[in-house]
């Protein structure tokens, strides 16, 4: 099985919050990194992702300290999508 690593960048346009984060993080654009691993068959190779990581600060905010977070892929998705809806 192989495994690789791509990174895309999101915008929220709003603050956000995620499970497991204490406070909402606020709006602007992130990198996610998103582990995934191969899911081979007879007529092509497929990724399933497994994992993802959220870098914070946002890109361009000012912070000396620099993150990344596990997350879920499915609830940056929701999060992603809610932010998407509000007007």
């Amino acid at each position: 099985m192989t495994n690789r690593t791509t990174q895309v960048s999101v915008h929220f346009s709003r603050p956000f919050l995620l499970p497991d984060f204490e406070a909402p993080l606020p709006a602007g654009e992130y990198r996610v990194d998103y582990d995934e691993e191969s899911i081979e068959s007879a007529s092509r190779l497929a990724w399933r992702r497994v994992g993802g990581f959220i870098h914070l600060p946002a890109i361009g905010m000012p912070g000396s300290l620099h993150q990344m977070i596990p997350i879920e892929p499915a609830y940056l998705a929701a999060a992603l999508e809610k932010d998407q809806r509000l007007p």
